[in-house]
């Protein structure tokens, strides 16, 4: 895939990074980086991300950021308005971090090809423990900025995503990739930022099963 130009479904995290250095690896070529924001466009779905931070991701990265904001019932609706915006810019593929998610696969596939997008997956079916030495070995910082306190401990949010960590959610029987939901992270440094993202991760905030550390961009 030399050469294609692709735009990269972009959470924050470790997997969209991933996705996104493993499709620069290749050969591919940047082009567009899309965040799926909350309706009122302050944060991010899932990642709950504000604004500021992905914008800092994305101008340490080199390359243009698209928001859009969705509930979650205009959520595909969104996506086909930017993916559509994306093609008309002559961008080809669409790079994703899924790794084994069956049902959402399906759909991205299934909405990608409805304008004629070819869907790419650089992670999926690979070991969850392959990837997170790459990511770790490659010197990405992330942070655990989300965890579901249904699916593993609260005390994780705010920490460091670390081998040692790794092993501890191992050890539990967690998913170390967080694939389920259990968690999720946010990317601050790694070989695809032209410069660390000044951030500062905030005390733990609750809400219903979720616990959050908010992601503060620092001057």
């Amino acid at each position: 895939m030399k050469d294609a130009y692709f735009v990269s479904s972009w959470s924050g995290g470790k997997d969209s990074a991933m996705a996104f250095y493993r499709a620069l690896k290749s050969g591919m070529v940047p082009k567009k980086i899309l965040t799926m924001f909350e309706e009122d466009g302050e944060v991010s779905k899932s990642h709950a991300l504000p604004i500021e931070v992905v914008q800092a991701q994305a101008a340490r990265l080199g390359v243009p950021l698209i928001i859009k904001g969705a509930s979650w019932n205009s959520y595909e609706d969104r996506f086909i308005e930017a993916m559509d915006e994306c093609r008309s810019k002559g961008i080809t593929h669409g790079v994703f971090g899924d790794i084994d998610l069956e049902g959402h696969l399906e759909w991205v596939q299934k909405t990608c090809a409805k304008l004629d997008i070819i869907a790419v997956h650089p992670l999926w079916q690979e070991s969850r423990r392959s990837i997170v030495n790459e990511l770790l070995d490659t010197n990405f910082e992330a942070y655990i900025v989300v965890v579901n306190t249904k699916m593993m401990p609260a005390k994780y949010v705010g920490s460091r995503f670390t081998k040692e960590i790794v092993e501890e959610l191992e050890a539990a029987g967690i998913d170390s990739c967080g694939e389920n939901g259990e968690f999720h992270t946010v990317v601050v440094d790694g070989p695809i930022f032209t410069e660390r993202v000044p951030v500062e991760i905030g005390d733990a905030v609750e809400r219903g099963d979720y616990v959050f550390s908010p992601v503060i961009l620092k001057d």
